[in-house]
């Protein structure tokens, strides 16, 4: 049998994540591209997005993006227009919240968008009525 020389194998590459202590440049939006806070996960790499101009579209993630980046309900995406459907676009970055609140402080996105909440289209705490009694149980 062959002696274990190496450092682990294809799991072991799955557990880094190398680039989680780099400082990104913040990046803005340009021509055909818009903001966009994703409202439901569709599944097989396709979301659903409320764009900032009022439009609903459907978002493709790409294949660079699926494994590496993690995308969930609540996130703000920068998404690339197509010129052939409007209805569909490509999630081209996902910005985290330091980020999202970065641009929400130089007027990039509309005051009434939510910033760091993951909980869209649920129950927030305060909707939630329920009592325990111990000596019920």
């Amino acid at each position: 049998m062959p002696k274990n020389k190496g450092k682990g194998g294809k799991n072991r590459k799955k557990g880094k994540n190398e680039n989680e202590s780099d400082k990104r440049e913040l990046v803005f939006k340009e021509e055909g591209q818009e903001y966009a806070s994703v409202t439901k996960m569709l599944g097989n790499g396709w979301i659903e997005a409320q764009c900032m101009d009022g439009e609903k579209r459907l978002g493709h993630i790409r294949g660079a993006f699926r494994k590496k980046v993690w995308i969930a309900a609540g996130d703000l995406v920068l998404l690339g227009l197509r010129d052939y459907q409007d209805s569909k676009a490509d999630i081209i970055l996902k910005y985290t919240a330091d980020e999202a609140r970065l641009l929400k402080s130089y007027g990039e996105l509309p005051d009434n968008v939510k910033v760091n909440e993951n909980d869209v289209g649920g129950e927030s705490e305060d909707d939630v009525d329920v009592e325990f009694d111990i000596d019920d149980i």
